[in-house]
């Protein structure tokens, strides 16, 4: 949901413009790719399947090429329709069986300060499933509060664990005996 970023930034930004551009993209994550090789692959694949499945579906379309040019890009699958739904159904079932499979699911439940990014995505998700302007049809609204709630309660993981009481390192009663001796 990243690429929709863009929704922050409206009067600033086109939406499903340069953010959705598979060569900005590429771009961004060029870094990545040079520092982590193939293991960038699978966040770079996250990134770019938003604006490939998503958005390029519908018949909005998205600046793919953007900055070489500006024309928007669609197969023009109606955001409603039983294609589209099907589409975006079947890549969240994909992407849960592969969260559960690798163990991305576990590992997003452990405490991580990279956690708390994660309300930008919910965030994204929140607005275009719930937005009063369009929002995502009825029979996607499950995989919307899925996502939802797995990144809420790895927010929540993170945040329980950095809230515990610091436990003090030997024993207070043996300490406080020496100060007073």
């Amino acid at each position: 949901m990243l690429p929709d970023i863009d929704l922050l930034f409206r009067g600033n930004l086109e939406h499903r413009g340069l953010t959705h551009s598979i060569i900005i993209s590429s771009l961004i994550f060029l870094p990545a790719f040079i520092i982590f090789r193939k293991k960038s692959l699978p966040y770079f694949a996250a990134f770019v399947q938003h604006a490939l499945i998503g958005d390029y579906l519908t018949g909005e379309g998205i600046q793919l090429l953007w900055p070489i040019t500006f024309d928007f890009y669609t197969l023009g699958i109606g955001l409603r329709t039983l294609a589209n739904i099907s589409i975006e159904s079947t890549a969240f079932i994909i992407c849960i069986f592969l969260m559960f499979r690798t163990k991305d699911i576990q590992t997003l439940m452990k405490p991580h300060p990279s956690n708390l990014l994660l309300f930008i995505p919910i965030t994204a998700i929140f607005f275009s499933a719930f937005s009063l302007r369009k929002p995502a049809p009825p029979e996607l609204l499950i995989p919307h509060t899925v996502f939802i709630t797995i990144f809420t309660l790895s927010i929540l993981a993170d945040l329980k664990a950095n809230l515990k009481p610091q436990k003090l390192s030997g024993d207070l009663s043996s300490s406080s005996n020496c100060l007073c001796t």
